[in-house]
């Protein structure tokens, strides 16, 4: 639990966000009505009605409308929490995922681009897949190597001692969510660049605080 409550630290503080106290409500549901929607780049701030009264909560980016009956799940209770994109201070609030299928699974969410990614060549090694081919069949994937040639599209860094970036190659369904992948690495690169990205398939990758990933590649080297 300790590794979990670090790890939600450390996302928070990559996103410009801190608080002072972080109680551990893992394994709690929440059910309540949406009364107030706040939306930034990467998080969707929501006051709910609950049967024990109001609470804020904050869940990854997802399209949600007031009125609406949501549940969350995976729930972080923050204490003194400030928020300095919205430039607001929370006596409390919960760090959550919602269980209402509006928003992709876990934090390795492919992000919302302003066009699609236009089709990539594959990369030239043995051990080439395209990301769909990697988010579609994992299983057959999990811990071998792989190589994806695709665009980079997203990129936090400095979580975990790691970049953690999204690579799409204009392959796999974005209503399927098969054509972005989360990949890993101490390598630096730039939305826009254009890799080869060659690490370790994991799936089933749970992190905690509602960081899941059906499937990500770990410790890549990127090259161009």
């Amino acid at each position: 639990m300790k590794r979990c409550t670090l790890l939600a630290a450390a996302v928070l503080a990559s996103l410009g966000l801190s608080a002072q106290a972080m109680p551990s409500m893992q394994g709690t549901a929440l059910r309540g009505e949406v009364l107030e929607v706040l939306s930034v780049p990467t998080y969707t701030y929501l006051r709910l009605k609950t049967k024990d009264g109001e609470v804020w909560a904050a869940v990854p980016a997802a399209a949600v409308k007031k009125g609406e009956q949501v549940t969350l799940v995976n729930a972080q209770q923050m204490e003194r929490f400030e928020s300095k994109t919205l430039k607001r201070k929370f006596d409390k609030i919960l760090f959550a995922s919602l269980a209402t299928g509006k928003q992709p699974a876990g934090h390795g969410a492919a992000p919302m681009t302003a066009k699609p990614v236009a089709k990539v060549e594959r990369a030239k090694a043995a051990d080439a897949r395209t990301v769909a081919e990697v988010v579609a069949g994992p299983a057959a994937l999990n811990g071998k190597t792989v190589t994806i040639r695709g665009q980079v599209v997203k990129v936090s860094s400095g979580i975990m001692g790691k970049n953690w970036i999204h690579l799409q190659d204009g392959s796999g369904s974005s209503a399927k969510g098969t054509h972005d992948i989360v990949v890993t690495t101490k390598d630096t690169t730039a939305v826009g660049d254009v890799i080869n990205a060659s690490g370790t398939v994991r799936t089933d990758v749970n992190l905690g605080s509602g960081y899941v990933y059906a499937v990500l590649v770990e410790d890549a080297k990127i090259r161009r």
